[in-house]
């Protein structure tokens, strides 16, 4: 963050350039060209210097058109404060100018935006729109959603925070933003959620269908789902109707939490806050992945996993209990003797050797 701050210090953003650009003209009036020839000149010169430095950084959307200070509508959803917003927009000015060619992209999907909820919904439109669902209905549906909910805003900046800290090939907030097909999916089921919540079954079944065949990802829209989640690549993952997951946890491509035959009620697992899940671990059944626990990958769990310990294999077991308190924040994937104290300890109830879960 501190990187793009620097070049930062001595760029004004848009909107300051063209304001100036306004009280600039304001002054160059007939009477004042008349009187004052010499001031007139110095006045369009600096115009024009202005405008050189707008264009440069946003070059189609500075020559007319869409305009950053235009009215975004009243029911703005801005955040007093919101430095992830904030942090968004300043690496998107600085990728601007670092890459031209992609300056009008960023500047229509993030810029020309009051808030981080209308830029979100302005993307996700954008991905899933087709010849049925237009990219300006789907964009009313996300922004009023999003705008409105006051816990959809929390969490999509805890979540956005998630894919920035915990994926280390996540360049910075912008990235995570307008490319992660985990963190848009992610948005995407919290919007459906809410419009299922709402009794809108109907369209939130059709965004979950768009998200499956556009990302490769599979959440049922009655999944709860906590905030501060990376969903790492995202690619393969199913999430069942009556799953739940806690906070802060962090699930590979390719898990699925799913159901372990054809019943209906409660049929779904519970993942405690802070677990960690490998690739393609499968998960079947009503069943409880304890705070803080790791599966390793390619694990297959049909039964509780107790809480802050490593289960693997398949059928699942439990090796070790874990050192680290909250394994979905340190995202290792290990088992060294360093991450984990194994089972034989044989305290608080810990039998010796390994045990089946």
């Amino acid at each position: 963050m501190a990187a793009c701050l620097g070049p930062l210090s001595e760029m004004r953003s848009i909107r300051t350039f063209l304001e100036e650009l306004d009280e600039q003209k304001q002054v160059v009036r007939p009477e004042t060209t008349d009187s004052n020839p010499k001031s007139a000149a110095s006045t369009s010169a600096s115009i024009m210097v202005m405008r050189h430095k707008v264009e440069r950084i946003f070059p189609v959307y500075a020559r007319g058109g869409l305009s950053p200070r235009s009215d975004l509508g009243a029911n703005s959803g801005s955040v007093v404060g919101d430095s992830i917003w904030d942090a968004v927009r300043l690496e998107a000015k600085v990728e601007a100018e670092n890459e031209p060619i992609l300056s009008s992209f960023l500047y229509a999907s993030i810029l020309s935006h009051d808030c981080l909820e209308r830029a979100l919904g302005f993307i996700i439109a954008n991905r899933l729109q087709n010849n049925t669902l237009l990219e300006t209905q789907l964009m009313d549906i996300f922004c009023d959603v999003l705008v409105q909910n006051r816990g959809i805003k929390r969490a999509l900046r805890m979540d956005l925070q998630a894919f920035k800290e915990r994926d280390p090939s996540c360049l910075s907030y912008c990235s995570a933003l307008l490319y992660l097909k985990g963190y848009h999916s992610l948005q995407t089921h919290r919007v459906a959620h809410a419009l299922w919540n709402q009794g809108r079954k109907v369209l939130a079944l059709a965004l979950q269908s768009r998200v499956s065949e556009v990302f490769g990802v599979d959440i049922h829209p009655a999944a709860k789902i906590g905030e501060g989640i990376l969903l790492d690549h995202g690619t393969g993952l199913v999430i069942g109707e009556t799953a739940v997951i806690g906070d802060r946890v962090s699930l590979m491509q390719g898990v699925t939490l799913g159901g372990s035959g054809k019943e209906t009620g409660d049929r779904h697992p519970k993942v405690g806050e802070g677990a960690l899940i490998g690739a393609g671990v499968i998960v079947l059944g009503n069943i409880k992945i304890g705070e803080g626990a790791m599966i390793a990958s390619g694990s297959l769990v049909l039964k509780d996993v107790p809480q802050h310990s490593m289960a693997a294999g398949i059928p699942a077991k439990v090796i070790g209990y874990l050192k680290e308190q909250v394994p979905s924040l340190t995202m290792k994937h290990d088992a060294s003797k360093e991450f984990f104290e194994h089972v034989a300890v044989g305290h608080e109830g810990r039998s010796n050797g390994d045990v089946d879960i």
